[in-house]
Parts: C-alpha cells; structure tokens; sequence
C-alpha cells in the first residue's frame, strides 16, 4: 500500500459520551463492565447531585423537615412500643424501646431505598431519553438519600442509647461495617425493583404491604429469645431465608448490646449483601438499554 492511502482505524465510540444513543434490547446483554464501572465511579457527582435535588424538593434540607424525618419513625417507633407493651403484658423498659428504635429507623432505611429505588427510573424518563448516562447511577441515588434522610434518625437513637443506659465500648464499632453491608443491600434491591417498575408498573404499588409484612417477619418488634418455644422451627427457617436476621440483628447486636456477632453471622450478612448486589446490578444493567423503549 502506497504512503499516499493509510488506513486511519478509529477507535469505538464511548456510549456514554457519543451523540448517537443506540437503543437495544435485553438480549444485547451486559455492557462492558471495566469501563461502565469507570464511567459510574467518574459520574458520581451526578448522581449526587440528583439526591440532593430530591432531598431539596422533599424539604429534607429545611428545619421542619429535618424534624419531620425524626418525628415520623419516632411516632412510630412509639406505637409500636405500646403495641408491644400491651402484648407482653408491660414488662418492656427503655432498654427494649432503644433496641426498637435502632432496628426501626435501619429497617426504613433500607425500605426507603427499596421503594425510592423503585420509582428511580421510571420517574426519569425524559432524562433518560435525552441524556447518555449509566442508568445504574438513578437507583444509586435513591440510596444515598434514603441514607441521608435516615442520618437524622442516628443521632436521635443514641439519645435513648444513653438514657436506657446501654454500653459504650470498642465492640460497638462493629455496628458500621455492618451498616456499610446494609447499604450495599440496599443498592442491590433499589436496582433490582427499579427494572421490576420498568416492566410492571404495579410494582411499587405492592410495596408498602411487602414491607409491612416483611417488618413483622424481621427481629424488629421482636427478639429470637423472646419467641415462645412452639415457634421455634419457625424463626428457625426465618434465619435462613429472611436477609436482615444477619444484616439488621449483627448491626443491633453490635450498637445496641455492644457485642461483636459470632462469625457465622458475618458471613450470612456478607454473602447477602454483596449476593442482592451483584444480582440487582447486573439485572438492571442487562436491561438498560431498552428502558427508554419501555417508558
């Protein structure tokens, strides 16, 4: 080949960059995950830029909203306790009251995740139609405002914390890798339902009574020690198929009691937490490209 004709090889175009959006279905597959990976973590300003727009919009940076998001899981942290009470016959103190808000407002965290994360891309849709992103980065930042809307609820538990009189010591510290898996949890479930409400629309309307159930199923209002004895096999079975016996009960045992969780424990929570988010991720990733066909 003469000097005069070379050969210019261009390299592929950037999906997240180029003006051309290509839309596929689901059965193009999973995009290159080195460099979606690289586009996410480059864009992660964008999506928290998203979470504080939806924190602004829901007041949740005003006074009264803040107070807001303390007082509504707090009044229910309160009639829950007096349902409690009434069951038990009146022998539950401040120190089981401290134990239900620390489970309460952790299990709404990760509730809230679920159904934010839900309705994260189908209420976006015109972003998505005009704009080249990784659409993992919309259930992402439905987490990270359900976790700034739970921060509130933190400080208000070690107020009750300290005056049941609960202990302070180093083992308590094993409370934040735990709370560090929950928010892995909950990315895997926001991704997972946000392309269930792509497919059916009725999905996020189902969700309150999926978490109510699943709130009663969970050692929130309740301990395993002080279930009676004919339910045993039940809770048995529970432990296994239920993700926050491991992932809500090490974090409660480690903040509230001030104990580390047994190893088995760690492991339960550990391959539930990074098991929902490879699975959600990846679900959501493999269907991404047609979410703008389907809205």
């Amino acid at each position: 080949m003469s000097s005069d004709h070379q050969v210019v090889l261009s390299e592929p175009e950037n999906q997240f960059t180029t003006t051309h959006h290509v839309y596929e279905p689901h059965r193009a597959g999973i995009p290159p995950l080195r460099s979606y990976a690289t586009e996410l973590f480059r864009r992660r300003e964008f999506a928290a830029e998203m979470s504080r727009s939806n924190l602004r919009a829901a007041n949740s940076t005003t006074v009264f909203g803040q107070i807001w998001l303390i007082l509504n899981p707090l009044l229910l942290a309160g009639v829950y306790f007096v349902l409690v009470q009434v069951l038990s016959g009146g022998n539950r103190g401040l120190e089981f009251f401290a134990k239900l808000t620390a489970g309460l407002f952790t299990f709404y965290f990760v509730a809230g995740s679920m159904s934010t994360g839900a309705a994260s891309v189908v209420s976006g849709g015109k972003l998505l139609m005009n704009t080249a992103f990784p659409r993992l980065l919309m259930p992402f930042s439905a987490v990270r405002t359900a976790f700034f809307r739970f921060l509130p609820t933190a400080f208000v538990y070690f107020v009750f914390h300290i005056a049941a009189g609960r202990p302070w010591r180093l083992a308590t510290l094993a409370a934040l890798p735990f709370l560090l898996l929950l928010v892995i949890f909950s990315l895997g479930l926001a991704s997972f339902f946000a392309t269930m409400q792509v497919y059916f629309r009725d999905t996020t309307s189902f969700m309150p009574y999926v978490n109510r159930i699943w709130l009663y199923l969970s050692p929130v209002l309740w301990t395993l020690d002080g279930v009676p004895h004919r339910f045993q096999r039940f809770t048995d079975v529970l432990v296994v198929i239920n993700p926050l016996f491991s992932l809500l009960g090490g974090f409660s045992q480690a903040l509230v009691d001030g104990v580390v969780p047994e190893l088995k424990v760690w492991l339960i929570a550990m391959a539930w937490a990074f098991g929902t988010f490879a699975i959600g991720t990846l679900f959501f990733m493999s269907r991404e490209r047609e979410f703008a066909v389907r809205l």
